[in-house]
């Protein structure tokens, strides 16, 4: 038996016993690691306090909403729907902020407002936004947060990029003036500046939006109590990767508070908000070989499996990598990429989509790339790593009228749980007239 993830607990034998309890294809999370994740947060070094807001898009399964706000952590919200989900997991309005393209009216701006009043931080990241909720705002004397567009940004692929010109996520430069004055005229106070440049970009990228976000608030918001630096952490998923230092990212912040605190006389707590650090690591999907093909001397392996696109859309959108597993049915780990040997057959994993892209592994053009491997046998098991972050979250998980996955939680003490149970067709059908 041997462990998939150096950093987990989750081990072949555990995979082979969720499979014949449950079969395949589902997502497994692995409980420790994700609360030893919490703690390394948390453990990021701050000047004068520091938040961590779990950005539930990330992953917004309700058992795992619970453990991650159990040691400690807020959430950082995309959607009202996320806002609601996450109170339905006992997550109160105060530790949530919502930061969203949407733009309520009616009955869900009413909605907003009660949340508001309940204690939600409303993140702006629009004019009219602002012009929406203003006069609320300064009707309730409700401090709101501004989400800045800092014109340069940095994510592992241009559609993962939040920050450049290519993005429009937040206020850009060009109405922030705007912004501002409008606010002044209500006496409306802005208590936390926030910037979110991408998703797994340069650790370097991180550093300079720490240094640009807090020269645009030392410029424009006197009143800001808090500075809040997104996510977009980055995680090593595979071996040859290397991931961002946390710990010297939190000493540069650190460092760049304190010197604003000796020209301004202010203490700026501290927010950011990882997603896939707190989970990705922590998350397996597990999928049954069931076929094997090959399309000649000249071509490629394959092995087709129970599961695919539909449960792991992030090679297809993104090109990017997950590691694999091989595990017999007996429980026994055949292969590993964190083996310096993982053996010297070579396939792609496929799907059962009607659809060319339905591959985990492809390159940034979209062609199917063999991943060294050993050889299964047919009902093996090959699982996908670093699969806790926007695999579930993301899935277009009808397609080809799949239904949705189950996923099982593995826990601290070594036990199986089902935190949510596998969809049927008759679920996929109801809302058909």
């Amino acid at each position: 038996m041997g462990l998939l993830h150096p950093l987990g607990r989750i081990d072949s034998r555990a995979i082979a016993q969720a499979a014949a309890e449950h079969g395949t294809p589902f997502y497994i999370y692995d409980e420790g690691a994700i609360i030893d994740n919490c703690r390394k947060a948390l453990a990021m070094p701050h000047a004068y306090g520091l938040r961590v807001r779990y950005a539930m898009k990330a992953n917004s399964n309700r058992s795992l909403l619970k453990i991650i706000h159990a040691q400690g952590l807020s959430i950082d919200a995309s959607s009202m729907n996320e806002v609601r989900r996450a109170v339905l997991a006992g997550i109160p309005f105060s530790a949530i902020l919502l930061s969203t393209q949407e733009l309520p009216q009616g009955k869900e701006l009413e909605d907003l407002q009660n949340m508001i009043l309940g204690g939600l931080t409303y993140n702006i990241c629009s004019l009219r936004q602002l012009h929406r909720i203003g006069d609320f705002a300064a009707q309730h004397q409700k401090a709101l947060s501004i989400r800045c567009h800092p014109g340069k940004g940095s994510g592992e692929s241009a559609t993962r990029n939040t920050g450049d010109n290519y993005s429009c996520f937040g206020v850009h430069q060009n109405d922030l003036a705007e912004a501002i004055r409008y606010a002044q005229e209500r006496e409306i106070i802005f208590n936390m500046v926030h910037v979110h440049i991408g998703s797994g970009g340069d650790p370097a990228a991180w550093r300079e939006n720490i240094d640009l976000e807090l020269a645009i608030l030392e410029k424009n918001f006197p009143h800001a109590q808090t500075i809040n630096f997104g996510g977009g952490l980055k995680v090593a998923r595979m071996p040859d990767e290397k991931a961002a230092d946390i710990g010297e990212l939190g000493n540069y912040a650190k460092e760049k508070i304190e010197a604003f605190y000796q020209r301004t006389n202010r203490k700026l707590q501290m927010e950011i908000e990882p997603g896939t650090f707190i989970i990705a690591q922590g998350g397996y999907i597990v999928t049954r070989v069931i076929d094997k093909k090959s399309t000649g001397a000249q071509g490629l392996s394959f092995l087709v499996l129970d599961g695919g696109m539909e449960l792991n859309s992030r090679p297809l959108l993104y090109g990017a990598r997950h590691p694999f597993y091989l595990v017999s049915k007996k429980g026994e780990l055949l292969s590993s990429e964190f083996d310096p040997s993982p053996g010297a057959y070579e396939a792609v994993p496929v799907g059962r989509c009607c659809e060319s892209g339905d591959s985990q592994n492809l390159d940034s053009e979209g062609r199917n790339i063999p991943r060294p491997m050993a050889e299964p046998e047919l009902d093996d098991y090959l699982v996908i790593g670093g699969a806790g972050a926007y695999c579930s979250a993301m899935s277009p998980m009808n397609y080809n009228s799949h239904v949705q996955a189950p996923e099982l939680l593995w826990t601290q003490e070594g036990s199986l749980r089902v935190i949510r149970q596998e969809q049927t067709l008759d679920q996929i059908l109801a809302n058909e007239a």
